[in-house]
């Protein structure tokens, strides 16, 4: 079997949790600096996974920007851009997303029963494989794992970021702190409720914390709990 990536929870949210607020416009969380810091992580990755609800709803390029950075991929014999995949159980995906038209390879990782729809929608615009009756993130990794993902980059939204953590797959979390408060009851969180690894007395371990302007930035291990 080959190995699972190495996984990572990156994630830009306001102090009380939230990822944006309600209103029709995204909410700048982050910073010029704390961009460039993401763009790095991606640089680095073999792929960057987004869900097919945060795609729909922010409709972002997930893209590698800097120049140099994408050359230095090309010099060391990886593509410009890492691989793009998202997932989806029920195959609404639109061919006009940005997603779709900019970097590199796309994949899309879904169920037997949407493989079609998907198929029919979006063309050659990106290759669809299915991990079965029903959205099993271990096979999910399995399959990046066969196609030599190494490091996997996930941005969101919410509820992936809930179901890789309660299932212990994330292998660091980056957040991105921003100092302002939301305060919307309905507004979408980093994390939702689920029946996380260890319970309430399981501490994660903290491998970095830095201020990046005004940005409180930490990096966390998981799977490294103490009680």
């Amino acid at each position: 079997m080959a190995t699972r990536p190495y996984v990572i929870l990156s994630a830009a949210m306001s102090v009380d949790g939230h990822l944006d607020d309600t209103s029709p416009e995204r909410l700048r969380l982050s910073n010029a600096p704390d961009f460039d810091r993401v763009d790095q992580v991606r640089a680095e990755s073999d792929a960057i996974l987004i869900g097919a609800t945060t795609m729909r709803k922010d409709n972002p390029r997930l893209l590698v920007n800097s120049d140099k950075r994408r050359a230095q991929r090309v010099a060391d014999g990886k593509p410009a851009y890492p691989l793009k995949v998202t997932v989806t159980r029920t195959g609404d995906l639109s061919a006009d997303l940005k997603f779709w038209h900019h970097g590199g390879e796309k994949l899309i990782i879904t169920v037997d029963e949407a493989v079609e729809k998907v198929r029919a929608a979006l063309g050659d615009l990106a290759d669809v494989v299915s991990v079965g009756q029903e959205l099993d993130w271990g096979l999910v990794l399995d399959e990046l794992g066969r196609r030599g993902v190494g490091q996997l980059m996930v941005e969101g939204g919410g509820t992936i970021h809930t179901q890789l953590m309660a299932q212990n797959l994330a292998d660091e979390v980056h957040l991105a702190i921003a100092p302002l408060l939301v305060g919307q009851p309905t507004a979408a969180r980093f994390l939702g409720a689920g029946d996380y690894p260890g319970g309430t007395t399981a501490r994660m371990k903290v491998l970095e914390v830095r201020a990046i302007d005004d940005v409180a930035f930490v990096r966390y291990a998981p799977k490294e709990r103490t009680a």
